[in-house]
């Protein structure tokens, strides 16, 4: 079963970097298993694990059981919790930047 985390769970699990990191690995790689996601950390297994577990918690990685091997795929729904509190900020900073084109190319700032 896949489930989808909370908005608090999501910004929560996108605060380390370390789990930003797996997750950029995960959206270059269809899927990973967890010794190979491991392997790629300057931490310990049961570390990157503990992080693997936060980002299935909030539904941002699925995982599967192949024989003895767990493997983690990107399930990116749960990021929409992050784009849509970003949304206001990029509509606050097209205004900004279209306000600055505008006293720029009105000379306004020239001496």
């Amino acid at each position: 079963m896949v489930t989808q985390g909370t908005a608090a769970q999501v910004f929560e699990a996108v605060s380390d970097g370390t789990r930003r990191a797996i997750l950029d690995l995960l959206r270059r790689q269809e899927e990973m298993p967890a010794g190979a996601i491991a392997a790629r950390f300057p931490v310990s297994r049961p570390a990157v694990s503990r992080h693997l577990r936060v980002l299935r918690g909030a539904g941002l990685v699925t995982e599967k059981r192949v024989a003895q091997e767990r493997r983690y795929s990107l399930a990116p729904a749960p990021l929409g919790h992050i784009d849509r509190w970003l949304s206001a900020y990029r509509v606050h900073w097209a205004a900004r930047l279209h306000d600055l084109k505008r006293y720029v190319e009105k000379g306004e700032g020239r001496r």
